[in-house]
């Protein structure tokens, strides 16, 4: 089994978001720029090669790109609404009517826009993905920081015993 770290300067993504403290409280619109980083474990082939990692490089930029220079909100927090009009898209939190482009807007599966969250939503896109299933990969650890020395990470492994992906829409 070896580890093979993938942590390039590319796989980033800059987005704006606010973090939901409660019904009534937010962090003010802000953005960041998100850096993303993978440890993958694998068996060495008989070739001397676990796999191409261009594979995981790839996907991990497809995934930071999606994200790249868009507002992102929660779809599944308990304080947050969506609201669409003919023009707008709006978020609507304790009272207040947030109008945005829909085209600057992507509503992700999670309950609230942190590293905590996206370190869970980016590993499980990451493991649907359907080049990245044949891949003989036992462990993931996905790390995602908001900046210099702020990481969450997130972990999936096909051992039994640790701890396992989460479903979709629960990261």
């Amino acid at each position: 089994m070896t580890r093979i770290e993938i942590s390039k300067e590319y796989l980033h993504f800059a987005a704006a978001h606010f973090t939901l403290f409660s019904a009534t409280e937010r962090e003010h619109l802000h953005g960041h720029n998100f850096q993303v980083t993978l440890d993958v474990d694998a068996p060495v082939g008989d070739d001397g090669l676990t796999f191409d990692y261009n594979i995981l490089k790839n996907a991990v930029k497809a995934l930071c790109d999606e994200l790249d220079e868009q507002v992102l909100m929660p779809r599944h927090s308990p304080y947050v609404t969506i609201e669409q009009d003919e023009q707008y898209t709006y978020v609507v939190f304790a009272g207040e009517r947030i109008p945005f482009l829909p085209r600057d807007l992507t509503l992700l599966p999670v309950r609230n826009v942190t590293v905590e969250e996206l370190s869970h939503y980016l590993l499980a896109q990451l493991r649907a993905r359907t080049d990245i299933k044949p891949l003989d990969i036992r462990r993931i650890t996905l790390r995602c920081s908001s900046g210099e020395g702020q990481w969450a990470t997130a972990h999936w492994s096909s051992v039994q015993g640790l701890e396992p992906l989460p479903k979709e829409g629960t990261a």
